[in-house]
């Protein structure tokens, strides 16, 4: 009999109901952890010590918050047969242990890790952590096998070196794992386009003459959380003579009549993120700048049109323009302008897309890869450009693009300016009114 297949109702519901199947966040744990085991097996390493936050969370199914992530205070032993082992801080593991009962509590300890080297050696703090593990492999009978580690510093490795652990690359098997996207990840994923869908709506209402760019920044955010994101990683909000060369950051600039603006929201729902540009013009637009804007979806839509199981990622890079067509000395110096990357609890996941890379290392496109696809083009008059991209599902048959905004076409945002000469009806009705007068 064949297994029924996997239905999500009410994409962009986020409340619980007993009369129908919405996201199964049970479901989505238990797999991800079949994933990172099946893949670790699949290596030669004994086991994982993960510090990264997306591995961690993909991992345990737990956070604790986004003040955490660059602090490398907490990590995740995965053994290839055994439940993971987090060490967390001491509060925060009592709280797994009573509402995090996916795991056993002997799953959830505390611990402190060297801080990035705010715990130096001579706190014992990495000598401590580097035994720890060390005892943990050495119960397991894995003491002799590769450790594979994600991220960590310098005064971790050098610790575990001196405890008798063979460190070795774990971010592969990682990423292998977090590969293709099961049915719950892939309604979240399209879940956090949503919001975007929306903060996007709201961006092109505000635009317009004297706004500023960090304001637009401020009110993007502010959505974002209103509408359920937990973390928000970057927005990059780029206009006028700052378009040219892209400088991937914000700024406080005034926006101002003709004014071409792209932006760029990456953020958080659930642990899944996104990547999602769009363009605008502010009150009125040039033939330059339509020009960019048309270049620069049509080599979008050219890779998007590729996008199905089978296909392989040298193939897509081909039909975006060369370095030196874009006037760059080499692919390395104009590197992410025209680029693909995967999407999940990381922003850049397996297909990586590019010039640079594509054509020496091809990937092959598989069913149930998530991925987001960005194009760029300056505008001969030296100072605007256009930014667009687009989030990719692979399906049997092609691609699902979950990225909704309306982006065919460069949209006019900011003030309808109407001239008299326009409104012929008003005119003759005033002449009618002073020859009225003078009779």
């Amino acid at each position: 009999m064949s297994a029924t297949p996997t239905r999500i109702a009410s994409r962009g519901a986020t409340m619980a109901v007993d009369w129908e199947q919405r996201i199964d966040f049970a479901r989505l744990r238990t797999e991800r952890l079949r994933r990172a085991q099946d893949a670790l097996r699949a290596s030669d390493l004994g086991a994982l010590l993960l510090f990264d936050p997306n591995n961690i969370r993909y991992v345990t199914s737990t956070h604790i918050g986004e003040w955490a992530r660059d602090k490398n205070a907490r990590y995740v032993l995965l053994p290839r047969d055994d439940d993971p082992v987090l060490w967390d801080f001491g509060s925060a593991a009592r709280h797994h242990q009573l509402y995090a009962p996916w795991l056993p509590e002997t799953s959830f300890r505390a611990g402190v890790t060297p801080m990035r080297g705010a715990m130096p050696v001579e706190t014992g703090i990495p000598d401590a952590l580097g035994q720890r593990i060390a005892d943990e492999l050495a119960g397991r009978g894995l003491l002799g096998e590769p450790l594979g580690v994600d991220m960590s510093d310098l005064l971790t490795l050098e610790a575990l070196a001196r405890a008798g652990v063979r460190t070795t690359d774990g971010t592969g098997v990682m990423l292998a794992a977090r590969r293709i996207k099961t049915a719950d990840e892939i309604a979240l994923l399209d879940h956090a386009a949503g919001i975007v869908d929306a903060v996007y709506d709201e961006i092109y209402r505000m635009l317009r003459p004297g706004v500023r760019e960090h304001e637009v920044v401020a009110r993007a955010q502010q959505l974002l959380f209103e509408l359920g994101s937990e973390q928000v990683e970057a927005i990059n909000a780029v206009s006028g003579d700052r378009c040219n060369p892209h400088p991937h950051v914000f700024s406080d600039r005034l926006l101002r009549p003709g004014d071409q603006a792209f932006f760029d929201i990456i953020h958080s729902f659930m642990g899944y993120r996104t990547c999602y540009y769009r363009t605008f013009n502010i009150g009125s637009v040039s033939a330059a700048q339509l020009d960019a804007y048309r270049q620069c979806r049509e080599w979008l839509d050219a890779a998007i049109e590729l996008v199905r199981p089978g296909m392989t990622t040298d193939r897509i890079a081909a039909v975006w323009p060369s370095a030196e067509e874009l006037g760059f000395p080499d692919e390395e110096s104009c590197f992410g302008l025209q680029f693909g990357h995967g999407l999940g609890v990381g922003l850049y996941e397996s297909p990586m897309i590019s010039r640079l890379h594509s054509f020496s290392d091809p990937v092959e496109i598989e069913e149930g890869m998530v991925f987001a696809l960005e194009t760029y083009c300056a505008a001969r008059d030296g100072r605007s450009a256009a930014r667009i991209e687009e989030e990719v599902v692979v399906t049997a048959g092609g691609c699902d693009v979950i990225t909704r905004f309306p982006a065919d076409e460069l949209l006019v945002a900011g003030t309808v300016y109407v001239r008299g000469a326009d409104l012929p009806s008003a005119a003759r009705g005033a002449g009618r009114r002073n020859r009225e007068e003078e009779g």
